[in-house]
């Protein structure tokens, strides 16, 4: 069997060749110490440089479903306030009715101061049927920010539509409250009632304040329901955002597997290459040693 010539030359370009991969190995470890990431660039590693960005952008979404649950916490703390609020003052205005009801004979002073008060209340309302958050109505609609749920008369000049945040995939909640639901419109609305009873207080007209007590009764259960409604959209979106954020920081926690460097692990890699990079040197400086005057010896 004839075996191939090995020449100077050949042994000396295989040795550089050898140190200089050494030396790229421990080049390599080097940066990820220094960067503390094994995924520096696509060719380090390409199936799992696409499994990272895959994860980046489920983490990107999981991260934007969590920001959309806060937004309509927002939106529905602000609606539960003002439900609150608006259930103390037709409670209130009831108890007007009610003083009203019971003291046929008061007089004139007695009932306008009465009359008086419920106009207040019936402001009040009108005010908190336009609450806002970020500038939008919450009653609204999907009227744009600046805009407002109810004109001075008490008629909706929302815009219909619903508003939504969505907080997984293919999961959308109602952050809004029709303020036609709980408030009314126009003729039929919590503001003519008010209107209604101020007007009997004022007349004191015995049956008129009845008709508005039994009106405001009504009222007070439709303001219940709307907001016992939106107390349950606000657990589900508490419970939305705290999965976005566990699957977003479990989907973290994938990835710094992968890009992540494993520094002891690094540690010992660096002075592996280092004693291996520091022998191919010794080697190579041996090969390059013998000069012409050796071959002729």
């Amino acid at each position: 069997m004839t075996t191939g010539r090995v020449t100077q030359r050949m042994l000396t370009e295989s040795s550089l060749h050898y140190l200089q991969n050494g030396l790229g190995r421990l080049a390599r470890v080097q940066e990820q110490l220094s960067t503390g990431r094994v995924l520096n660039r696509p060719s380090d590693d390409p199936a799992d440089t696409t499994a990272a960005m895959r994860l980046r952008s489920s983490i990107a979404h999981q991260q934007q479903y969590a920001r959309n649950a806060e937004d309509g916490l927002g939106w529905l703390a602000q609606v539960d306030a003002t439900l609150g609020t608006v259930t103390d003052s037709v409670r209130r205005a009831r108890e007007l009715a009610l003083q009203g009801a019971s003291s046929g004979t008061a007089g004139a002073t007695a009932r306008e101061a009465l009359a008086t008060e419920v106009e207040e209340i019936r402001d009040g309302v009108l005010s908190l049927a336009n609450a806002t958050y970020l500038g939008r109505p919450v009653f609204g609609g999907v009227v744009g920010a600046g805009g407002t749920a109810y004109d001075a008369t008490g008629t909706y000049v929302g815009l219909p539509g619903d508003v939504e945040r969505r907080v997984a995939d293919g999961v959308t909640v109602q952050v809004d409250v029709d303020g036609r639901t709980v408030f009314g419109d126009g003729a039929a609305s919590v503001f003519a009632e008010l209107d209604g009873l101020a007007t009997a207080l004022r007349a004191g007209d015995a049956a008129g304040i009845t008709t508005s007590l039994d009106a405001l009764a009504a009222r007070l259960d439709t303001v219940l329901a709307a907001r016992t409604a939106a107390g349950t959209r606000y657990d589900r979106l508490e419970r939305a955002a705290l999965a976005a954020t566990d699957a977003a920081q479990s989907l973290t926690g994938s990835l710094a597997e992968i890009e992540n460097t494993d520094l002891p692990r690094a540690v010992v890699d660096l002075q592996l290459q280092e004693v291996a990079y520091q022998a191919a040197l010794s080697a190579t400086q041996r090969v390059l040693q013998p000069s012409l005057l050796d071959f002729l010896r």
